[in-house]
Formats: C-alpha cells, sequence, structure tokens
C-alpha cells in the first residue's frame, strides 16, 4: 500500500515557550546556571506541549535488518551477527540491555528484514519484510514497496505502544554503509567524509569502503525523492526507524536519537517532514566519523560525546537520565517566591 505520511504538527508555541523559560529563570538559582540542562527542559517542555512534562513508559526500540551491500567487504563483521546479536539482545547480555535494566527502560527488538528466522518471545516485534535487502552495488536496496512496507511497519509498531518516549536503536552488520550513502545523498558532502571504521576496519579497508560507496552512489544518482532515495540506498531497519521517528512526532512524543544509523534515519525523516527536528533530541555524538557533520547540517546539539560507536540504542540509554532530571527540575525545583529565597538584586532592610 502506498505510505500516507502522519502529520506532525509545528510544536513551536512562542508563548509556552515564554512560559517555560519563565518558569527555568525564576528557579533558585542565578540564571542560566544549569547550562544546557535549561535549554534541554525547554525543548522538553515545547514538544510535550506543557509546562510541567512527565516522560512515561519509555520505549526503547532496536532495529534490527540485514544488508546485501555486506558481501562487498563493507565491515569487519560477518552477517550473521546480526541475527546472533538480537537472541543476546532478548537474552539480555548486550550493553544496551543492561543499560535498560539499570535505567528502568522497556526494552523491544524488531526484526525488521534479519536474515534469520526467530521464534515469537516477549520483547521480540516481528515486522520483517524480507530477509536482508539486496545488494545496493547491483541495484536498489529495496523496491518502492518494500520501503513503504517497513516505514508503514514503523507507523503500525508506535501506535501500539505505550508512553510518550521512544529511544531509538539499531543493528545490522552493514548499517554504516547505508547510513553513510544516506547522509552523503541527503547533505550534499562528498562519501569520503561520510564514511568512517563502522565495526572496527582499518584505514585501508576503510578507503575500499569508501571507493565501493562512492560508486554505489553514482548508480543511484538519478534517484530524487526521499522516498526513493531511502529505497535505493537504506536499509530495512533504517526504514522502519523513519516510519516510527514520524509516528512518534505526529503523537508528540519525544524522540531520543542514538547514534549515527539513528541519525540517518532522521535524516531522512526530516527530508520528508521537517518538524520532527522539534520532538528529537540527539543523545550523544559518534565516534563515526561523519556523525559530527551530520548532526551540524540538522542544527543538532548532542548531550553526550563519548567517542562512542556501538549503536544499539547505548548512547540513548546513557543520556536518558539527564531528560529525567531536566524535567525533574522544571517541575518540583522551587522558584525564589515559593522558597522565600531572594534574588540577586534584593535588598533587604537589617
Amino acid at each position: 500500500m502506498p505510505f500516507d505520511l502522519p502529520c506532525v504538527e509545528n510544536p513551536l508555541d512562542e508563548s509556552l515557550r515564554a512560559r517555560l523559560q519563565t518558569r527555568i529563570d525564576n528557579k533558585t538559582k542565578p540564571i542560566g546556571s544549569l547550562g544546557r540542562l535549561e535549554a534541554l527542559a525547554v525543548h522538553l517542555g515545547m514538544a510535550l506541549g506543557t509546562e510541567s512534562p512527565v516522560l512515561e513508559q519509555p520505549q526503547l526500540l532496536v532495529f534490527a535488518a540485514d544488508h546485501g551491500l555486506v558481501q562487498r567487504g563493507v565491515s569487519a563483521y560477518p552477517g550473521d551477527v546480526t541475527w546472533q546479536m538480537v537472541e543476546n539482545f532478548l537474552a539480555g547480555g548486550a550493553a544496551v540491555s543492561v543499560l535498560a535494566r539499570q535505567h528502568g527502560l522497556n526494552l523491544g527488538v524488531v526484526d525488521c528484514g534479519v536474515r534469520h528466522d526467530f521464534a515469537a518471545r516477549p520483547g521480540l516485534h516481528l515486522c520483517k519484510v524480507a530477509h536482508g535487502t539486496a545488494d545496493s552495488f547491483e541495484g536498489p536496496a529495496m523496491s518502492i514497496q518494500q520501503c513503504e512496507q517497513a516505514m508503514h511497519n514503523g507507523v503500525e509498531l508506535l501506535r501500539g505502544l505505550p508512553g510518550n518516549v521512544l529511544l531509538l536503536g539499531e543493528m545490522g552488520i552493514g548499517n554504516t554503509s547505508a547510513a553513510s550513502l544516506l547522509m552523503a545523498r541527503f547533505t550534499g558532502r562528498d562519501i569520503a567524509e561520510c564514511t568512517g571504521a563502522g565495526t572496527g576496519l582499518n584505514a585501508d579497508a576503510v578507503q575500499r569502503k569508501a571507493s565501493i560507496l562512492r560508486e554505489v552512489l553514482h548508480r543511484h544518482e538519478n534517484t530524487e525523492s526521499p522516498m526513493e532515495i531511502l529505497a535505493a540506498m537504506g536499509g530495512f531497519e533504517i526504514a522502519t526507524m523513519v516510519g516510527a521517528v514520524l509516528q512518534a512526532a505526529s503523537e508528540r512524543r519525544v524522540v531520543v536519537v542514538d547514534g549515527f544509523i539513528a541519525t540517518a534515519a532522521v535524516l531522512v525523516a526530516h527530508a520528508m517532514c521537517p518538524n520532527v527536528l522539534a520532538y528529537c533530541v540527539f543523545a550523544h555524538q559518534s565516534g563515526e566519523q561523519g556523525h559530527r557533520n551530520m548532526l551540524k547540517y540538522l542544527n543538532a546539539q548532542p548531550l553526550l560525546d563519548l567517542g562512542m560507536r556501538l549503536g544499539e540504542g547505548s548512547g540513548a540509554a546513557l543520556a536518558w537520565p539527564l531528560l529525567v532530571s531536566a524535567c525533574s527540575i522544571l517541575r518540583d525545583m522551587a522558584s525564589f517566591d515559593s522558597a522565600g529565597v531572594s534574588r540577586a538584586g534584593d535588598s533587604t532592610q537589617a
């Protein structure tokens, strides 16, 4: 079925922004002394449309799929690692599994197109379009119909989940290549600037990877619309994330964006509907080459910079407590008036 773009409203209510800023400025502290936590609090209040934001039932979803381009040697790891890591997520042994437990995040894994058949079980969402994409070196990674189906799956998945926060994670051997291709096409940067080590390639292998990706870009240079570009060079997990991001924004959920691949999905969603950025919080700057410039293109300032490049949603999980703290400060911290504390410049008589 043709994909119906969810309606995403622009939440930039200047009256609300002014009230939020006044509220944070009147807390018992010097103005601006909580730094970027204050801006984050205002951003979350704007996204959720309230002066007293509460983050409810956060959903951390790891979108997983395989990539046909892997056969070209663009990854240091074999494709089987995708399905093996899905099992690791479900067994609770991955980094994101540990972090989700620590922070009380509901962790779900989404089979968007893994080259493996999984038994149904709690925590696994079966949204498989096909057993991995085709090789984008030879032709489109997905047909338009497959791409639309993946996006539709993301929309329907979000509709069935509670809460007002989506944390993005992903798993897919070869998906840094897909993200690099999308970045190059949407930002206009040279593919060499968009291509990094991924799972751990050495310098020579990164150069070979960039050469392969340059040829892929050339072969799909006539694609024009965001949907055509995504279908030609993306992945099932990225397309499903795009649908999920669009639906989350249409429901005024906060979207916590992880690293390079998750940001690439937001890059595509932004091309389809620029208003989505108003609902996004960018968790961290990845150690993957290109992520800094992708964030710069989106005018996004990440909360953390720890040199991480694991994916999985690990950065989103680590940033999560900052969002909770920002909302708590806005809701629960005393004002000068309520606490009976004098402001700067107030004069008192003995």
